[in-house]
C-alpha cells in the first residue's frame, strides 16, 4: 500500500535541496513539485507509510534548518479522485510565464555531477550575480525560474569545485549589491529523480 507525503517549503531553491534530501535518504519516489502560486512549493513524495514519513520528517528538518518554513501531512492509500489531483498535469501561469509543476521528465543517461542554486528577491542583483557566476568558473545556465513575491532562482551545473565557487562568486555579488540573498547552495550528484525535474 503506497502513501503519498505533501511537504510545503516556502521557497523553491530550498525545495529543491529538500526534495534531493527526500529521495536520497528514504525510499520514495517525487511525483512532482507543485507552485502555490506564491513562493511555496509543495514537494509531492510516494513510497510506502514508513517510508513517506521519514522522508517528510527529513525534509522539513533540512528546510528549517535552512530558515524556510515547512509543513507536511501524509496521506494513507490516497483515493483515486486525490491520485488524480495530486498527479496533474502541468499548467500554464501567465504570472510566471512557466508552468507551474515540475514533474519528472524522461532521465537522462548521463548524471549531472552537480547543481547550484542561488535564490534572490529582486531581478536586478539574480541577473548580475548569473553574470558573475557564469564568467568566474566553468559552469553552465539551466534556468532561472521567477516564483513570485519578486523571487528569482537561478540553476547552474558543472563540476562541483566550479559549481562551489560560481555560487560562493554569485552569492558576494548580491550581498555587494545589497540585494536579499534568500539562499546559495549546492546540490553535489543529485538525485535522478530531482535531475528529471530541472529544465533541460
Amino acid at each position: 500500500m503506497k502513501s503519498l507525503a505533501l511537504l510545503e517549503v516556502s521557497n523553491l531553491a530550498p525545495s529543491l535541496l529538500v526534495a534531493d534530501r527526500c529521495v536520497k535518504g528514504s525510499n520514495v519516489e517525487i511525483v512532482a513539485i507543485e507552485s502555490s502560486d506564491g513562493a511555496g512549493q509543495c514537494i509531492k513524495l510516494l513510497g510506502s507509510p514508513s517510508d513517506v514519513v521519514a522522508a517528510a520528517e527529513l525534509g522539513a528538518a533540512l528546510a528549517k534548518s535552512m530558515g524556510a518554513t515547512a509543513v507536511w501531512s501524509v496521506l494513507p492509500n490516497p483515493l483515486e479522485e486525490i491520485a488524480k489531483l495530486i498527479r496533474n498535469k502541468p499548467a500554464f501561469s501567465p504570472t510566471f510565464g512557466d508552468v507551474d509543476t515540475r514533474v519528472p521528465k524522461e532521465k537522462s543517461m548521463s548524471p549531472i555531477e552537480s547543481v547550484g542554486l542561488l535564490e534572490t528577491q529582486g531581478l536586478v542583483a539574480a541577473l548580475h550575480a548569473t553574470d558573475d557566476m557564469l564568467k568566474s568558473a566553468n559552469v553552465k545556465l539551466v534556468g532561472k525560474e521567477k516564483i513570485g513575491s519578486a523571487y528569482v532562482t537561478i540553476m547552474i551545473k558543472g563540476d562541483v569545485a566550479a559549481v562551489q565557487s560560481a555560487i560562493a562568486a554569485g552569492k558576494a555579488t548580491v550581498e555587494r549589491l545589497g540585494g536579499k540573498l534568500i539562499l546559495a547552495d549546492v546540490i553535489a550528484r543529485p538525485h535522478p529523480d530531482l535531475a528529471s525535474l530541472l529544465p533541460a
